[in-house]
């Protein structure tokens, strides 16, 4: 069974490759092999034209949710769009606005809200399923998710988010703390706040991540899902969940007029080291010295940071 869903992913890589468009800065990451900033400018317009029908769309609230069709409930799915059934409850499915080459989207057949808690055994099962080949992504309902309402994942080719490098170097570990099986660490020098969660058993894994968003929860003040955008892999027998806990949205230039606008809605990509620039005017200007700034805003602090495993 392991290997049968092991190859359905390939099978739909290999399908979503075909609908790939990157759009990243080269302040961040490149990838794909393309020689110049020119020719992904030229790749990313057929991208850029989807999701600038997004781009205007401010407005997250529960009612302007609801007074629109969810496009991931299988009833409102374009006629085009083919999925397969993943454990008898998701379809796996090509996004219809891929970033990075093979990007999929795995969402749940019913229409229930976006919520990490009560699926995490899902996520961890479905990080191995995918495995080696792919990592699994999460975006909490305040935290880049398209659909906030609806449940559902993505996936994408191991080691095409720059985090996950990271979360291997030695010199920018930091244990933290070890919960039975499971290790906690945070990441040191990568401008921004970030905890990997390592073991080989799920159930520690679970009960780890329980406390973790526990101890958040008390640190931030909550009493709903803390806000956070999680990569998962599953490689040599180990778990790793790489959790970026978030305080706000969307940075202030998002919602400004006129030249002040910066059109960046930080997602899992995103916070993860790719940066997504639906505008071809913020592609051109947008550098590392705004990038940090949006990281610095829309994630914790490193006071947060120490109120957390204080509590953990």
């Amino acid at each position: 069974r392991t290997m049968q869903l092991r190859n359905t992913f390939v099978a739909l890589a290999t399908a979503a490759a075909t609908l790939t468009t990157l759009v990243a800065l080269p302040s961040c990451a490149v990838s794909r092999g393309q020689e110049s900033v020119g020719a992904y400018v030229d790749d990313t317009a057929l991208t850029a034209a989807v999701k600038a029908r997004f781009v205007d769309n401010k407005q997250v609230d529960a009612t302007s949710i609801k007074e629109r069709k969810c496009f991931l409930c299988p009833e409102n799915l374009p006629a085009e769009q083919k999925g397969i059934l993943y454990r008898e409850g998701f379809l796996i499915l090509c996004n219809p606005v891929p970033i990075v080459e093979q990007h999929l989207t795995i969402a749940y057949t019913e229409h229930i809200p976006q919520a990490m808690q009560e699926n995490l055994s899902t996520f961890l099962a479905l990080a191995k399923d995918a495995s080696p080949s792919f990592s699994v992504l999460y975006n909490g309902p305040k935290c880049g998710a398209s659909a906030p309402d609806h449940l559902h994942f993505q996936a994408c080719p191991t080691g095409s988010i720059p985090i996950e490098g990271d979360a291997l170097d030695p010199a920018k570990r930091q244990l933290r703390k070890t919960n039975g099986t499971t290790s906690i660490y945070t990441l040191t020098g990568i401008g921004r706040a970030t905890i990997v969660l390592e073991g080989e058993d799920a159930s520690g894994m679970e009960s780890s991540f329980e406390q973790l968003t526990t101890a958040m929860q008390h640190a931030l003040r909550t009493d709903e899902e803390p806000m956070m955008n999680i990569v998962c892999s599953h490689n040599e027998g180990k778990w790793r969940m790489i959790v970026f806990p978030r305080s706000k949205h969307r940075p202030d230039a998002y919602f400004k007029e006129g030249d002040g606008r910066v059109v960046i809605s930080p997602a899992v990509i995103d916070v993860g080291g790719l940066i997504v620039t639906p505008m071809d005017t913020d592609f051109y200007r947008v550098g590392a010295e705004t990038i940090q700034s949006i990281y610095d805003e829309v994630l914790i602090d490193g006071v947060s940071m120490e109120r957390i495993f204080a509590v953990l």
